[in-house]
């Protein structure tokens, strides 16, 4: 089995997995669980069945137990046995997840060039990619995992990543934390975004008040 990466803060708890293990055997680590009959009844692809079966596993190496997932109208998930919310998220080889009495999300992207081509989609006017290294990939690709997680903490549908999302300029280093806000809801929130940079992916989280 292969946890990448594990941390535990006041607010929340996360941990990244590296997905070595074939589906064979994260079904097999999996089998005295409901997990894997719920896996192959929902989803006729085996990558998205196996990413969804070891997001499970991280789960229980996080918490030592293999509860029930549950989700609220918005399609938010948390924990049904003592109502912890949960994010996850998964890229290639990696899956992410946390969790915390407050609202969560998280988000795992790979590193591609792939995020330079569809920049106009989510870079906003007042918005610019800080370099790492003279290049401003890994701030293309942050700008973009922000969003995706900030996206996790909204009861909100119809979010438009140019318009109600906002990354404040911050400085790039291997790892650190940027505000951010929302504008599709009544409140208006700020977020605190923490990110790690890493060879094959850039991770962000954040804990909503």
């Amino acid at each position: 089995m292969a946890l990448l990466l594990r941390h535990e803060e006041p607010r929340c708890l996360w941990g990244i997995w590296r997905m070595d293990e074939s589906l064979p055997k994260v079904e097999q680590a999996l089998q005295d669980t409901p997990y894997v009959a719920e896996a192959r009844a929902r989803f006729r692809s085996l990558q998205r069945r196996w990413e969804w079966l070891t997001a499970r596993l991280l789960l229980h190496e996080l918490t030592g137990r293999f509860p029930q997932i549950a989700y609220h109208p918005s399609g938010r998930p948390y924990l049904a046995d003592d109502s912890l919310q949960i994010s996850f998220s998964h890229t290639r080889g990696y899956v992410a997840l946390i969790l915390s009495p407050h609202t969560v999300g998280i988000d795992i992207e790979q590193f591609g060039r792939r995020v330079e081509r569809v920049a106009s989609r989510f870079m906003r006017p007042d918005e610019s990619a800080p370099l790492y290294r003279g290049s401003p990939l890994y701030g293309l690709l942050l700008h973009w995992s922000a969003k995706e997680t900030l996206f996790k903490c909204l009861d909100a549908t119809e979010v438009d990543f140019l318009c109600h999302l906002r990354i404040h300029p911050f400085s790039l280093q291997e790892q650190g934390a940027f505000d951010a806000s929302e504008y599709k809801t009544p409140l208006r929130r700020c977020f605190r975004v923490h990110y790690r940079l890493h060879p094959d992916f850039v991770l962000t989280y954040t804990v909503a008040d």
